[in-house]
């Protein structure tokens, strides 16, 4: 199945306005809806929406942290959301950002890999409706079980950016999660999860043909995502280290403005999709063609509402 996502809330839309374009988009090509957790919305409660606006598309979260809840307040949020969509929810997890967990959220942020793989093994266990009592190497459960567990169980996605944790995927997740990266990029991180996994990425779109406009919106939003450590190891494994080098040295500076200014255009355009709107349909078939499965549109909107750019951008 020809999977095209898109990431909601849109910027700049209340989630109380979504439904109207939540309603339309299987209409319009899309297989697919995914929510992010930062500083916004949460990522569950958009998709309980949706799952009564559109049952025909398949809910995400991309990701929610396994630091900020406490695993069997995990294990609930996902039975909830998937007794509300029997089969067509898919809970993706991951470590999140030192900056989320332990700057915003006041909780340690140590062992990512250990912490994510135990995590995804007590979720295992808790929504098949077992009573857990396990020890495990970063946190301990004592005799735990769902209330209402769900049939069937939602599959289990893996937010991953390095080898290690896209090996864990490949080995005990139904799903890889990837973010910030380039069509040229995609075959680098299927040969980490092989062939089989499904592999999801947010691709970021901007549908405009004004460059210098896409541009300067891009570098806003690399700046404040690739100057994470965990986002600068990525890329430096991808091979932008030398490109992104002058970004980071100004902003450990101190000098926003400048770091910015040092993003290469040929960086933007590798990693922020622009253009007209065919030409994005277009860049975003190309991840497709490279081996991802399922493309998630973050929109970035040019000052319009955002409802005709979803329009125009679904593959139908």
């Amino acid at each position: 199945m020809k999977r095209w996502g898109l990431t909601i809330p849109l910027p700049g839309v209340p989630l109380a306005e979504h439904r109207k374009i939540v309603e339309e988009l299987p209409d319009l090509g899309y297989t697919d809806v995914w929510t992010s957790e930062k500083a916004g919305t949460d990522a569950f409660t958009p998709l309980a929406l949706a799952s009564q606006w559109a049952p025909r598309l398949r809910l995400g979260t991309a990701v929610a942290p396994v630091y900020t809840r406490g695993p069997a307040l995990l294990a609930m949020n996902a039975a909830t959301l998937a007794g509300l969509a029997p089969g067509r929810f898919i809970l993706g997890i991951g470590a999140s950002s030192e900056v989320i967990v332990r700057k915003w959220n006041a909780t340690e942020y140590a062992a990512p890999l250990r912490r994510v793989r135990d995590t995804l093994r007590f979720l295992r266990a808790a929504l098949a409706g077992e009573k857990v009592s396990e020890a495990y190497e970063t946190f301990s459960i004592s005799d735990f079980r769902l209330e209402h567990p769900v049939d069937p169980p939602p599959d289990i996605a893996l937010a991953a950016l390095k080898p290690e944790m896209l090996r864990l995927a490949a080995r005990e997740a139904d799903c890889a999660i990837t973010n910030w990266l380039a069509p040229d990029d995609v075959p680098r991180i299927r040969e980490q999860v092989g062939p089989g996994l499904e592999l999801a990425a947010r691709i970021f779109v901007c549908p405009t043909e004004d460059k210098v406009l896409a541009r300067r919106l891009g570098r806003r939003l690399i700046t404040g995502y690739l100057t994470v450590p965990v986002y600068a190891a990525f890329h430096e494994w991808l091979g932008r280290g030398p490109d992104l080098k002058p970004m980071h040295d100004a902003w450990k500076l101190g000098d926003r403005r400048k770091a910015m200014e040092l993003i290469p255009d040929e960086v933007v355009d590798d990693l922020v999709v622009h253009g007209s709107p065919g030409f994005c349909r277009e860049r975003i078939q190309s991840y497709v063609d490279s081996g991802l499965s399922t493309p998630i549109i973050a929109l970035i909107p040019t000052g319009d509402r955002p409802f005709g750019q979803v329009r125009s951008l679904g593959p139908i």
